[in-house]
């Protein structure tokens, strides 16, 4: 009998260990110290994070007194008169909960709503109320009722992504949190208990019925008289959304975020970080993926795509790190690594020139075999002697192998580092053509560097912080790394990647002016890239599926240079439309070659591409060739590039 005494007693014990095992009681600064990351556009429109809205916190005094007694008065009603628990608010709510068979209500106080928020997960078991109740004992003890009540304002969800009653304020009613009106205030106090059920901006009804059931709780509660909630009900608050950054830019906004939150001071406060985005460009560049792969990802078996736009100096304007940030917050742009293939093989010839390589030396390209390994052409065509200007704009594989077993992977590797690629690179022959994985924000730093004319360039969003308390901001801007000049080898780069632009692999995303790019494949068409410039903006795009499944034959010089191409349109200034760029031919003087190995394949392909702009067939704008090559010939088209060499189609 005394056993069973004994075991009667010890289980309720163990229960409660075992509940209570590894509960996190934060120090104080954990609860009133938590700097607030407010993130800012170029033009100075606030940018949500993590899919939340914060501003800097509010004291509860310095709040209207009507927001605090509308919280008080329909979350907690005595407060300040009892401590972590509401002994007779519990009784109540485990009525309810013994009547239902599960949790229907909380009887929580404002203490243990806090413990939730901050330190507990959300789903409603009895094991998390007892850790609930444990923590708000903790912040009883350690903290005020003012305090408490403070985080409690500045960090319950109040719908829409807002945070805390200043957010709120602005989100809702474009006001600052001082400036609330009593409708107002009851309103959000009302969406505390479900905040998605009663968001104005969704339900407007269900957020004033609940309004005026926080009005009538204020005047059960001695907080305002009846004549003024009579007042209140009858002119209800009528929301007035602020204009917030489109979804997409949270992949940025998320990108910054992580890197200000790593570094800010503990108990910064309040950090206003001013960002690198362009919410135009953002906008452009989403809807353009969006549409783009709404057109053509189910025929093409095309479900993700990614975009980063930067300046040469790696300021970054756009991200778009997938096909709706609401439905993925995974940033395919920064965390995805990715074979890039062809896209890679600006580092083989960079070492080539290294070792003193010029565009106009002439590789093999016939079929070749290292340790058993034996990479083949697009439809295993090959094409004899050819200039590695050639083999490069058309993607020649085996010609670009040959190339890279003669400067040695090693040389590769390094061309690559100094370059700014810091991911694994495997010193393996098949490196030539990109099997190392990279992600796309650090391969288009890479070609910014060609751009710019320096390296390394490292991508950057963060233009200042401005940290509360002190009197000056603090300028952040391009990072001070080590650099250097790139040279002579510069201008031939630019002149490579122009050439798969003009009469290469790349011909789909051709437009006037100066630039360049390449076009990237992995095999079997599980990714496809396009890397390229104009005279303002590197910018790179990445196709595909996240469980790496085959696309239908799409390559980097299809479905990512369309993309490429129309974000560019948009972004720059405007100018005339041009003809359709194609699948040109090279200059007559030159010899023929097969096609490109980056070419689209028949079938599904030639049929999507055919209604995407830049894949018809070529024309020759002779006002557009004109002003943009002094020795243009209106004759046949073709013009002397600057390089030397035969002339060249012109095909704008």
């Amino acid at each position: 009998m005394a056993g069973a005494l004994l075991a009667l007693v010890m289980l309720p014990a163990s229960y409660l260990a075992w509940v209570l095992f590894g509960v996190h009681y934060p120090s104080p600064a954990e609860v009133t110290g938590q700097p607030a990351i407010v993130l800012e556009s170029a033009d100075g429109q606030r940018l949500p994070h993590h899919g939340f809205f914060r501003l800097p916190p509010v004291a509860a005094k310095d709040m209207p007194p009507d927001v605090v007694n509308a919280v008080l008065s329909i979350e907690d009603h005595d407060f300040y008169r009892h401590g972590a628990l509401d002994p007779w608010s519990m009784v109540r709510a485990l009525k309810q909960d013994v009547e239902a068979g599960h949790i229907v209500a909380g009887g929580s106080t404002i203490s243990q709503q806090l413990a939730k928020i901050l330190f507990l997960n959300p789903y409603r078991t009895f094991q998390r109320k007892i850790q609930e109740a444990a923590v708000a004992f903790w912040l009883e003890r350690h903290l005020s009722k003012d305090q408490i009540l403070t985080s409690y304002l500045n960090n319950v969800y109040l719908g829409s992504g807002a945070v805390g009653f200043p957010a709120a304020a602005q989100l809702y009613f474009r006001k600052n949190v001082s400036d609330l009106t009593l409708p107002e205030a009851a309103m959000l106090s009302g969406m505390i208990n479900a905040p998605s059920q009663d968001d104005p901006l969704h339900n407007l009804a269900a957020a004033r019925a609940r309004a005026a059931t926080v009005v009538d709780a204020m005047v059960t509660n001695g907080k305002r008289g009846p004549q003024a909630a009579l007042v209140a009900k009858l002119h209800p608050a009528a929301p007035d959304p602020a204009n917030m950054s489109p979804s997409s830019a949270g992949w940025f906004a998320d990108w910054v975020y992580d890197q200000v939150a790593r570094a800010a001071p503990p108990q910064a406060g309040a950090v206003h970080v001013d960002t690198t985005l362009d919410l135009r460009l953002q906008k452009l560049a989403a809807d353009i993926v969006d549409s783009t792969l709404n057109a053509y990802g189910a025929p093409l078996h095309v479900d993700q795509a990614a975009l980063v736009a930067m300046k040469p100096d790696g300021a970054v304007v756009a991200m778009v790190g997938g096909r709706s940030y609401a439905a993925s917050q995974y940033n395919r742009a920064v965390q995805a690594k990715r074979q890039p293939g062809s896209a890679f093989k600006l580092f083989d010839y960079y070492a080539a020139f290294r070792h003193g390589y010029s565009p106009n030396d002439q590789i093999l390209d016939e079929p070749i075999e290292i340790n058993g390994w034996k990479p083949h052409n697009y439809r295993r065509v090959y094409h004899g002697r050819v200039t590695l200007a050639q083999a490069f704009a058309h993607s020649f594989n085996a010609a670009t192998v040959r190339l890279s077993q003669e400067v040695g992977i090693d040389d590769v590797i390094a061309a690559a580092r100094d370059l700014g690629l810091r991911a694994p690179l495997h010193n393996s022959p098949s490196l030539a053509l990109g099997t190392s994985e990279l992600s796309l924000l650090d391969l288009t730093a890479a070609y910014a560097a060609v751009r710019a004319g320096s390296a390394p360039v490292e991508p950057w969003g963060i233009a200042g912080l401005h940290i509360a308390g002190q009197k000056e901001p603090l300028q952040v801007g391009r990072p001070d790394l080590p650099r250097h000049d790139l040279g002579r080898y510069r201008d031939q780069l630019l002149g490579l990647l122009q050439d798969v632009v003009e009469r290469g692999t790349g011909r789909a995303a051709a437009l006037p002016g100066l630039v360049g790019g390449k076009t990237g494949t992995t095999q079997d068409y599980r990714d496809a890239w396009f890397i390229g410039f104009d005279d303002a903006l590197v910018v790179g795009v990445w196709v595909g599926n996240d469980d790496h499944s085959p696309m239908r034959g799409v390559t980097g010089g299809s479905l990512p240079a369309v993309i490429w191409k129309r974000f560019m349109q948009g972004a720059g200034a405007p100018t005339a439309p041009s003809p359709p760029q194609a699948q040109a031919q090279l200059s007559p003087a030159a010899p023929p070659l097969a096609a490109p190995a980056e070419q689209a394949s028949r079938g599904v392909v030639d049929q999507a591409n055919a209604n995407l702009p830049g894949l018809q067939n070529p024309q020759c704008n002779i006002a557009v060739c004109q002003r943009l090559y002094r020795s243009f010939s209106a004759s046949d088209c073709t013009y002397q590039p600057s390089r030397g060499g035969p002339r060249r189609a012109c095909r704008r």
